[in-house]
């Protein structure tokens, strides 16, 4: 053992005529541990939030999506071809997205309409997890019922949306679009009947309360649309390479086509997201910085108590810069202790919540228990910025220990 450690030790152990002084010192420790605590299950819940926000955003949604300007795509099959041979693309579907009435017998609200085709969107959405009562490719079949409503085809309703019209498995709902064909006396909407085969429901209100989905062909059928669709979903084997394969499917593709990636669509939200993290996490890092403050403090406290021994130290040829060590050896032993308090505080912290979920969230959030995911590099950041913060403290009372006059100090002894 070295020199400076085994003083530093000595201090350490050591009764302190001066009990505050040790209190101050219990007080820097669990300042430490707090800060580090609370840094830990901030940023784990708001990337718990974010990556289940994200995951249930891009189940709903593509990760790219491809529509051509100035209408729909003809050929959607060989477009669908030519992306599919892109590196990185796992599956592709054809949609169509319009605005519909519903109506039912107790009421009527307006809907997005999304016909897909549920062979392919099976593949390319995560859909089938938030469905009830059947499976995607029932769209294509006909619904259940009496033999004279065989031939109504299925829809599927967000759950906030049943709720609304006030309708479930096998009830009848109308489809209402503006974009009939104009007559004499106006616009004729078109109308189409169909039965309710499922219920959806994803837990985010905007999803649920305005989605039904239709087969292709309905859609097709419903807006005299023929073959055409509105545009291609795309699901990428990574989603962080979104921006690079849209390029790609932009450049193969040619100006007549646009390629937009789930970033560019959602960019509002998770850049939201992630400046509310970073504005949680450098508030709770004050935590952090006022034990910082109380470690000055104990240890210029110490300085004071320990002149003497300073000084009788040097006169038996202590350097300064061994001095400068010791109490720069006690004030990171102060900030280790407490890091590591608050790492291990905060694991068991973030681990209770993910498996027992104590706090559950109101309506008004996507999800409804408190997510919480744990992230190694946001645990190795914060410790090392706690124990460089608590570094930085101890360079000023040890600066000041170090100019101890022994002559000054022992005059009167």
């Amino acid at each position: 053992m070295n020199f400076e450690w085994f003083v530093c030790r000595r201090y350490l152990q050591a009764k302190r005529r001066q009990g505050f002084i040790s209190l101050i010192s219990v007080i820097s420790v669990a300042g430490v541990a707090i800060g580090v605590m609370a840094l830990i299950i901030v940023l784990a819940v708001m990337t718990g939030f974010t990556n289940e926000l994200r995951s249930k955003i891009l189940g709903i949604n593509a990760h790219i999506i491809v529509q051509k300007y100035g209408g729909q795509i003809d050929d959607y099959q060989k477009i669908a071809a030519k992306i599919q041979r892109i590196p990185g693309v796992k599956a592709t579907t054809p949609y169509i997205f319009t605005q519909v009435m519903i109506t039912s017998d107790r009421g009527g609200t307006g809907a997005i309409l999304r016909g897909i085709a549920p062979d392919s969107a099976a593949q390319a959405l995560r859909l089938g997890k938030y469905i009830k009562g059947c499976k995607l490719q029932d769209l294509t079949s006909s619904a259940s019922g009496s033999p004279g409503s065989r031939r109504l085809p299925g829809i599927i309703l967000g759950s906030e949306l049943a709720r609304q019209l006030r309708v479930y498995h096998n009830d009848k709902v109308r489809l209402m679009s503006n974009s009939g064909p104009l007559t004499p006396i106006g616009i004729l909407p078109r109308i189409k009947t169909c039965r309710v085969l499922g219920i959806f429901k994803s837990g985010m209100y905007e999803y649920d309360s305005a989605m039904a989905f239709v087969s292709l062909k309905t859609a097709q059928d419903f807006l005299k649309l023929g073959k055409k669709v509105n545009g291609i979903e795309v699901r990428l084997n990574d989603i962080y390479q979104a921006r690079n394969i849209s390029l790609d499917i932009q450049k193969r593709l040619g100006l007549n086509y646009t390629s937009r990636d789930w970033m560019q669509m959602n960019k509002n939200l998770f850049s939201a997201l992630e400046l509310e993290k970073t504005a949680l996490a450098i508030i709770v890092a004050l935590v952090v910085i006022v034990a910082a403050f109380n470690i000055v403090s104990t240890l210029i406290m110490v300085v004071m108590e320990k002149s003497k021994d300073i000084a009788i130290l040097k006169a038996m040829g202590a350097t300064a810069a061994q001095i400068r060590k010791i109490f720069i050896y006690e004030g990171l032993v102060i900030g280790l202790t407490g890091t590591i308090c608050g790492i291990i505080g905060g694991i068991t912290a973030c681990r209770l919540l993910a498996r027992y979920h104590f706090i559950k969230l109101p309506d008004v959030y996507p999800i409804s228990t408190l997510p919480v995911e744990l992230n190694s590099g946001d645990i190795i950041m914060i410790s090392v910025g706690a124990i460089i913060i608590t570094l930085l403290a101890t360079l000023y009372p040890s600066w000041q220990a170090a100019r101890v006059d022994p002559a000054t100090a022992l005059r009167y002894e």
